[in-house]
C-alpha cells in the first residue's frame, strides 16, 4: 500500500470512540475521506453508521481518539464551529420547519463561510425547490423535503457534507434524481460522506465504501469491487439486502 498524502485527506479519523450515556456506540473507529470523494458508510441498522455522523458533526460527545479536519483537531469543539470550517450534516429526519415556506427554510440558516452557493445556484441544481418555493414544509413529499435539507445546508457554505440515509423511503425517480445531485455537487469540488443501507444506489455515486459493523471499520471496498463481486457486501448486509431485493422486485 502507498503513503498517503495528508494534503489529499479532507478528514482523517482515528481510533474514535464515543457513547450515549453508559452505552458506547463507537469502539476505536479509524477511516479517512480525500477531498472531493464521495464515501459510503454501509452497514446493518445499529451498526454506529449514524453516531459516526453526528460525533463528526460535534452532536455526540466523543472520548478518545482524533478527528482531523482540512488539518485541524475538531474533537470537543461544539457544532456550530465545526460547521464554521465547512461541515454540514443533514440528518436522517431532515428537520425542515412545517410552518414555513421552502423559501424560508432555505434562508434560515446563516451563511458562516465563504463559497456558499446562491439561491439561484440552488433553484439551478434542485428545480422542484424552485417550483415549490412558496409551498410550507408540512405540504412537500419525502423527497421534497430530503432535496430542501439538503439544499439548505448548501446555502451555508458547506464543501463537506454529511448525509444520513438520503434515499430512505423514497421513490425511484427521487432516489435517481438525489444521484444526479450528489454527482453534480462532486463535480463542483464538494466532498460527501454518505450512511446508506442500499448499496445498489451508494454503488452509483461512490468511489470507495467502508464496512461498518459495531461501532468499527471492519472493511474497505473501492466501487469496482463492489460492482464486480456484490455478493461479498450482501454477505455484510445480510437480510437487509434481501429486503431490498424484494422491493425491487415489487417496484
Amino acid at each position: 500500500m502507498g503513503i498517503e498524502l495528508m494534503t489529499d485527506q479532507l478528514l482523517r479519523v482515528e481510533n474514535l470512540h464515543a457513547r450515549y450515556g453508559e452505552s458506547k456506540v463507537l469502539h476505536g473507529l479509524s477511516f479517512s475521506v480525500d477531498r472531493g470523494e464521495v464515501v459510503t458508510l454501509l452497514g446493518r441498522n445499529g451498526a454506529g453508521k449514524t453516531s459516526t455522523l453526528r460525533a463528526l458533526m460535534g452532536i455526540l460527545p466523543t472520548r478518545d481518539g482524533s478527528i482531523l479536519f482540512d488539518g485541524k483537531e475538531i474533537i470537543g469543539l461544539p457544532s456550530n464551529r465545526i460547521a464554521r470550517l465547512g461541515m454540514g450534516y443533514v440528518p436522517e429526519e431532515r428537520g425542515i420547519f412545517g410552518s414555513l415556506t421552502v423559501a424560508e427554510n432555505l434562508v434560515l440558516p446563516p451563511v458562516v463561510r465563504s463559497g456558499a452557493m446562491s439561491l439561484d445556484e440552488i433553484y439551478t441544481l434542485f428545480p422542484n425547490i424552485k417550483e415549490r418555493s412558496k409551498s410550507r414544509g408540512t405540504h412537500l413529499s419525502g423527497g421534497e423535503q430530503q432535496m430542501l435539507a439538503m439544499a439548505r445546508i448548501l446555502r451555508t457554505g458547506a464543501h463537506f457534507l454529511l448525509l444520513d440515509e438520503p434515499t430512505e423511503g423514497l421513490a425511484p425517480i427521487i432516489v435517481h434524481a438525489i444521484a444526479d445531485v450528489i454527482k453534480a455537487l462532486k463535480a463542483r469540488g464538494a466532498t460527501i460522506l454518505l450512511v446508506e443501507q442500499n448499496f445498489r444506489f451508494a454503488s452509483t455515486v461512490a468511489d470507495r465504501h467502508y464496512v461498518v459493523e459495531d461501532g468499527r471499520i471492519i472493511d474497505q471496498l473501492a466501487n469496482d469491487e463492489i460492482k464486480m463481486n456484490p455478493e461479498k457486501i450482501e454477505s455484510y448486509l445480510g437480510i437487509e439486502v434481501e429486503h431490498r431485493r424484494k422491493e425491487a422486485s415489487h417496484g
